[in-house]
């Protein structure tokens, strides 16, 4: 009998049955993948480019989505569900009274937290400002320190940040920084040492080397935020790094936008760090919330702003709904800065349509930025969006790296997320919404003396483009939704 089996197992491998079995196995694997991909809510072109590269390149295509392809993910919602961030009693919030209601009414109904008032913001136009108020806070802080960053760079600005840091935990101030595992991939281990050795905590989100995240490689917090004793916040563009910020200028650095915030809308953002450090150290939420003073939900300015946190992390897409809710709520004009531009198809027909029925739409973006695939991808619609009549300006002294909408002069967005299809459906993002006048005034003012360093965009010439041109940037458009 034995011998029987085995003589027929001897058939089956010299008639190639394996073979035949892993190819049942990964065109079912496959199926199963293009029907998940089918069932996800995702930006359309996102969804073409990776159907293409799982049933033209499978053996590509099936490992890379596994590895990379996830975007709402229910372990990571399941696992936050407790720890996301909520209103506490001590804060109202509305939607009534905001100047944009069903702006923000949108935002509340896809996921998102109500505006709220009693707040003070400050812009940060430079990156001297930013770490000079950084720097600031880092030292008077008296009980705690938490920082998020996509980007700690091992040069003299990180290495002074981790400095100061360091010295505040030797103080017996509680000191948690947060690294994105791939963003901060070089400045782990010995760099923060120092940081770890004084007292303060070292997180890192969703680490995938090796391969131990409990998400996908795909998913990274490109949220920038430090927030001091529960009710004081910086947030915006920037990372740790000398191109984004430092206490002296420096000659290539970018041209970003920040803001410093007090009040209610600070501890909301606080509540977005405690979610994810709380994912990323598996600590329980009730520690950290414990040390949260009363006075830390206290008005102390005018301010209404709406926190909107975005990202796998929330069941629906507040940011991605808010954007579009303003562009397509605006009457007069609309104002988009942005390093790249690379819009889903709805946010980009409803550019279009607003620009053909005479609403003056601006795109601010830099003549050149630091991701050429970026680059190649934003053409096509650039040339469309000049086609139907919108504003393209261009900003050549560098690097332009700041994200802000500006709708009608009355409400402006500003934050981490970039126009683009990762940022939108992918990253953990965070944004405000400013609905004050004050506020919109210093937007406005902030957007004007932006736009007066730009100069026009130039249309690109009638002849026929080179065929190499040509194909790389269909190509980039193509892949632009997966990077």
């Amino acid at each position: 009998m034995l011998a029987t089996l085995r003589n027929a197992f001897e058939h089956l491998l010299e008639s190639g049955f394996p073979a035949h079995l892993f190819a049942i196995a990964g065109f079912l694997l496959a199926f199963s993948l293009v029907a998940r991909l089918m069932s996800e809510k995702r930006a359309p072109a996102n969804t073409f480019a990776w159907l293409l590269v799982i049933v033209l390149l499978p053996y590509v295509g099936v490992p890379l989505y596994l590895l990379i392809g996830g975007r709402k993910l229910r372990r990571i919602l399941r696992e936050k569900s407790h720890i996301l961030p909520a209103l506490p009693g001590a804060i109202a919030g509305s939607t009534n009274g905001s100047v944009c209601g069903p702006i923000a009414t949108t935002v509340v109904a896809a996921g998102g937290l109500p505006p709220v008032s009693g707040n003070r913001v400050r812009l940060l136009s430079t990156g001297e400002d930013e770490f000079a108020a950084l720097e600031e806070n880092i030292r008077s802080a008296k009980s705690c320190i938490h920082i998020t960053t996509f980007i700690l760079s091992r040069d003299d600005t990180g290495r002074r940040i981790v400095r100061l840091l360091a010295d505040r935990a030797r103080e017996g101030v509680k000191v948690r920084l947060l690294l994105d595992a791939v963003g901060c991939l070089t400045s782990r281990g010995r760099f923060v040492e120092p940081l770890r050795r004084a007292g303060g905590e070292i997180g890192r989100f969703m680490p995938v080397i090796p391969f131990t995240s409990r998400g996908s490689a795909n998913l990274r917090n490109h949220r920038k935020v430090a927030v001091f004793d529960h009710r004081t916040a910086l947030m915006g563009g920037r990372n740790l790094a000398r191109e984004y910020m430092g206490p002296e200028p420096f000659p290539r650095r970018w041209r970003d936008l920040g803001a410093a915030i007090e009040g209610p809308a600070a501890y909301l953002l606080n509540e977005v760090f405690i979610a994810d450090w709380c994912f990323a150290t598996r600590q329980s939420p009730e520690t950290l919330h414990a040390e949260i003073p009363a006075e830390a939900f206290a008005a102390c300015g005018e301010s209404e702003l709406q926190v909107v946190a975005s990202g796998p992390d929330v069941p629906g897409d507040p940011l991605y709904e808010g954007i579009v809710a303003m562009i397509q709520e605006a009457e007069h004009s609309i104002s988009i800065v942005t390093p790249y531009f690379i819009p889903d198809d709805v946010l980009f027909r409803s550019l279009i349509v607003k620009a053909r029925a005479g609403r003056s739409v601006t795109l601010v973006i830099p003549a050149r930025s630091n991701h050429r695939v970026a680059d190649l991808a934003r053409r096509q619609y650039l040339r469309e969006l000049r086609r139907a009549g919108c504003r393209i300006l261009v900003y050549t002294k560098g690097m332009l790296h700041a994200k802000a909408i500006i709708v009608d002069g009355r409400l402006g967005l500003f934050g981490s997320p970039n126009f683009d299809v990762r940022s939108l459906f992918v990253n953990f993002e965070v944004g405000v919404l400013a609905h004050s006048p004050g506020d919109m005034e210093a937007m406005k003012d902030w957007a004007a003396g932006l736009m007066a360093e730009c100069v026009e965009a130039k249309p690109e010439p009638n002849r026929r483009r080179k065929i190499f041109g040509n194909v790389a940037e269909d190509i980039s458009r193509l892949l632009a939704p997966l990077l």
